[in-house]
């Protein structure tokens, strides 16, 4: 690869069925070095779509962002990987994460240590997709499980963990072989996450961002603010801590009424910098500008309007 990173998109969520395995080729297509599909609840399934997904494309790199550990018992999780990996050797990666607090609670799954379980999970995956026996924990309760030897995969996908915590980053420097961030990346962000992941030897980072692409500056402004609606709130704060303009961000967020008018509200010089947004030559000084922060793979999640045909202007060499 040419470029100074990778770059990659998000499957949407909310894309109907019929849309998902054409998007994908079209993704493939056009040059995106990965897709990440993602387990939200009450959408598609994570494992699911990633099969799907590298069944019918032939070079793309496919990530799972992120399987929640409260969801799935962990030998059966490296089970569903394991079997990716065999199936589609050196294409695919797994982010695992705590799980949204809210959705996790209403499901029954969130731990009184989410800590704890997350360590657990992330050192039972990584050893049974290595042919380990795992013993039992707090609560991951595996007693001696491995996997058979025709299963274990000849190329070890990747184990990342989602995380945006000090401690859980922390926790993904020792125990993971990257770390997934969710929206939005900043450099300031990517440097903060960087110092406390704290890694002791190779450690890759991918960052997620809302995008749009337009020749028109100001309507490519327009179409992201609906993907920053959500950063306001308490679960973001990590994200925007670094950020100069933190404080002001957070007053402005107190002063609105709702998501929406606070999205309508953000000075477009903030936009600017919570997002991959704008004309071709801006969204690629911006991913020049993760990269150099230290981001390995810049995922962009598309908004408003938005489709890999948009967004592949990034791809293309400036001008």
């Amino acid at each position: 690869m040419s470029r100074a990173g990778s770059i990659g998109l998000v499957l949407p969520r909310d894309l109907d069925g019929s849309r998902v395995l054409p998007y994908a080729r079209r993704a493939d297509e056009l040059g995106f070095d990965e897709l990440w599909v993602v387990e939200d609840l009450g959408f598609h399934g994570g494992i699911a779509q990633a099969a799907a997904v590298l069944a019918v494309t032939g070079r793309i790199r496919v990530g799972i962002g992120l399987l929640p550990v409260g969801a799935r018992n962990a030998a059966f999780a490296a089970m569903e990987v394991a079997t990716l990996a065999r199936l589609f050797p050196g294409r695919v990666d797994v982010g695992i994460g705590h799980g949204m607090p809210a959705w996790m609670r209403s499901v029954g799954e969130w731990p009184a240590s989410p800590l704890t379980l997350l360590e657990e999970y992330l050192r039972a995956v990584r050893g049974l997709l290595r042919g380990e026996a795992v013993r039992p924990g707090e609560y991951v309760a595996l007693d001696g499980v491995r996997l058979e030897d025709a299963c274990l995969p000849e190329q070890v996908p990747p184990v990342l963990a989602g995380v945006r915590g000090p401690r859980s980053l922390a926790l993904s420097g020792r125990l993971a072989d990257g770390t997934v961030l969710a929206e939005p990346t900043t450099p300031e962000y990517v440097r903060a996450a960087l110092g406390r992941i704290g890694a002791p030897g190779p450690h890759r980072l991918v960052g997620y961002n809302a995008a749009a692409v337009h020749p028109d500056r100001a309507v490519a402004v327009d179409a992201v603010r609906d993907g920053l609606a959500w950063i306001g709130e308490p679960d973001w704060a990590p994200h925007l801590a670094p950020l100069p303009f933190a404080g002001e961000f957070a007053a402005l967020r107190r002063e609105c009424g709702s998501r929406e008018e606070f999205a309508r509200r953000l000075p477009e010089e903030w936009v600017r910098r919570l997002a991959v947004v704008g004309t071709p030559d801006d969204a690629r000084a911006r991913l020049d500008e993760l990269f150099a922060a230290g981001l390995d793979s810049a995922v962009l999640i598309p908004t408003a309007g938005q489709g890999p045909e948009q967004l592949a202007a990034v791809l293309q060499p400036a001008g």
